[in-house]
Formats: C-alpha cells, structure tokens, sequence
C-alpha cells in the first residue's frame, strides 16, 4: 500500500513538473513574439487648447529651423570666401540640423490636430535609428570642427596643410560612419526587444527609453548597454571638449587684439552650441533605465530648439557669415 502511494505521489510529480514546464515554455514562447503593432504617443498634452497653440508655434520654429540651416548651406556653397574647412563643417552640421528637424517635426506638428497620435511600429524602429544616427553623426561632427579650431588658433601657419580638402571628407565620412555604427548598435537592442503589450508611449517621439519600459522582458542589461554605448560616450566627450577648448582660449594669449577678439566669438559660438546638445543629451541618456515628466520637454528643447538655434548662433556673431549672406541676396 506503502509502496503505491509512492508510486502515485511521484506520478502526480512528474506530471505537475511537466506541466509547469509546458506552461513556462509557452509564456516563453509569447513573449519572445510582437505582437504590437502600432503605438499610441500621448504626446505634450491632451489639452485641445493648448494643442492648437503649440501646433502654431512649433510650426514656426520648424520653419525657421529649415529656413535659417538652408540659408547657412546655400551661402557656404555660393560664397567663395566661405571655402575654409570651418564652413565646410559648418554647412554639413546645417544639413544634418535640417534633416534631423525633418524626420520628426512634420509628424509630431501634424498630430497635435489629432486627438488620437499613433505611429507604426516600423515607423516607429525608423525613428529610433534616424534620431541616433544624426545625432551620433553631429557629436563627432562637433569633436571635429572642435579640432578644426585648434588648429587654426594654435598652428595657423600649417592650418591649410594639415585641414586640406581629402582630410575634412575624410573626418566627415568618419562622423557619419559614427554615427551609423552607434544607431545600428540602439536599434538592435531595441528592435530584438518582445513588445506584447501595452503600446502606449508618453511621449511625442518614439525613443529607446519609453520603448524599454514597454518590452515584454527584463531590459536591465539592455539598459546598461545602452548607457555605455549613448550616455557614457557623450559625457566623456563633453569633457574633453570643454578641455579642448580651454587649450585653445587659453593658446589666444600671444595673439593680437583683433585675431583674438575674432578666435574668441568663433569659440564661444561653438561651445555655446556644445552645451546646447550635450547638456541634453547627457541628460536624457546618461541615466538608469527611467524615465522623468521633464523629458518631453528637454526632449523637445533637443529636437526643436537647438536645431533652430544653431545657424542663429553661427550668425550672429560671425561677420564673415553676415557680410556673405549680404552679397549673396544682393546678387539674387
């Protein structure tokens, strides 16, 4: 009789074993599959009001944004005393500004109309790998135009020789080879991820944040690996832009007056740019897995304003830039 029950209670064991076993594989199974579609982007607000004045002024600075970063293009490339490795630079990081504004401005102004805002989740992967592929593509940019200023300020008799055309290509296709190696390394991660459920993503954009709050499994690695490969990056660089620039502010002491009354605009204007993108940038990715209410607003501060602030600020303070953009309307 002993020896029955035995039986029996090992019986019922095995069997509670291999069904807790089916039932873990089939949980397994579910959340490795997609089964998300689309999402739905909460946006700014759900205020219908405050939708329509944001509507009008993001439609503005969007236009600025364009208008501006293409009158900075089309004046490097039609003024002849432009042609130095600085505005080379400068017109690039101008069309990447551009682009950038592009890929998610139209969308996200279009859906303030709308009470419901949802993107594809195709669209939405794209969005991902187009925000890190730019923007991974202007921080080397940025590193680059950094060293493009050493060199005129602290070798100026061989700034030619040593920033000739095939080197600034060359420094140019490395930025961009940069940055697609860093937005193909974000959209694996993301992309592999099992999204079964919910979609909803309180944001504007699609990023990798909200997105990891969404997977369907523990993201804590992924999280980690994406800090390495965005916040981290960007912080060390950030600093060692700020040291360089030191360097080369302090280098302006043997120079004249009016050489270092120009070199000095010249470095203010492109560390103020560096703060308006690392600051943010640092802020948003050089963080654990979390995410803040005050995101979608440095979110938008990154997307909308610094594009637009970026030709006012090369501008403004840079005669050569002015007196070009004069010739160039007054021949048109």
């Amino acid at each position: 009789m002993n020896c029955r029950r035995l039986v029996l209670g090992q019986m019922t064991k095995e069997k509670t074993e291999s069904l807790w076993h089916l039932n873990s594989t089939s949980s397994e199974h579910l959340g490795n599959r997609n089964t998300v579609t689309e999402f739905v982007l909460l946006g700014l607000t759900q205020n219908p009001e405050w939708q329509k004045v944001l509507f009008v002024t993001f439609l503005l600075i969007y236009i600025v944004t364009v208008v501006g970063n293409m009158l900075i293009v089309v004046t490097i490339m039609g003024s002849p005393s432009l042609g130095t490795p600085m505005y080379f630079f400068l017109a690039y990081l101008s069309f990447i500004d551009t682009v950038y504004s592009t890929a998610f401005a139209p969308k996200m102004i279009t859906d303030l109309l709308y009470e419901k805002k949802t993107i594809s989740f195709k669209a939405c992967m794209s969005q991902v790998f187009i925000d890190h592929l730019f923007a991974g593509a202007e921080v080397i940019l940025l590193v680059v135009m950094a060293y493009d200023r050493y060199v005129a300020i602290c070798k100026p008799l061989h700034y030619l020789v040593i920033m000739n055309r095939r080197v600034c290509v060359l420094m140019l296709l490395v930025a961009w080879t940069g940055g697609f190696l860093h937005s193909l390394f974000q959209f694996v991660f993301i992309y592999q991820l099992p999204y079964c459920g919910p979609n909803v993503i309180d944001s504007f954009v699609c990023d990798v944040y909200p997105l990891l709050k969404l997977a369907c499994t523990n993201t804590y690695l992924v999280g980690i690996s994406l800090i390495a490969n965005g916040g981290v990056i960007c912080t060390v660089i950030f600093f060692i832009l700020l040291v360089s620039y030191g360097v080369i502010l302090r280098s302006l002491k043997p120079h004249g007056l009016e050489g270092k009354r120009k070199a000095l605009y010249t470095c203010v204007s492109h560390i103020t740019v560096v703060f308006l993108f690392f600051v943010p940038c640092i802020f948003l990715y050089a963080r654990p897995n979390t995410t803040f209410p005050v995101d979608k607003f440095i979110t938008v501060f990154f997307t909308f304003m610094t594009p637009m602030l970026n030709p006012l600020i090369y501008t403004l303070r840079n005669a050569e830039m002015k007196n070009a953009m004069r010739k160039l309307w007054s021949k048109m």
